[in-house]
């Protein structure tokens, strides 16, 4: 893969308070100078990605990735990837699906 030199923006969508930290302190720990973003459900998720909601006046860099927790409230990680496959505009952002949950 060749690179640009241009760093990316990563958005996570995790609705737990430790796990926003936990990912936080590991990506400083890690030294990376990319710009990150949280947002706590899938609703958020897409407003963030649509410019609409909160995000209609706010800077909201398009991700060059996305880290999305399973198991949010209001609209999980499986809805919201529907949603972000089937658009167009977003469908091509890459998505790493992450969860906790101790089910299969």
């Amino acid at each position: 893969m060749i690179s640009s030199g241009k760093s990316i923006t990563i958005l996570i969508a995790e609705d737990d308070a430790d796990d926003r930290l936990l990912a936080q302190e590991a990506l400083n720990e890690s030294r990376l100078v990319n710009e990150v973003h949280f947002v706590e459900d899938g609703e958020e998720l897409l407003e963030y990605l649509r410019h609409s909601g909160q995000y209609t006046t706010a800077a909201a860099p398009r991700p060059g990735v996305i880290l999305l927790d399973l198991n949010m409230p209001r609209k999980d990680g499986r809805e919201a990837l529907t949603e972000l496959k089937k658009d167009k505009d977003l469908r091509r952002i890459p998505v790493v699906v992450m969860t906790t949950s101790k089910a299969e």
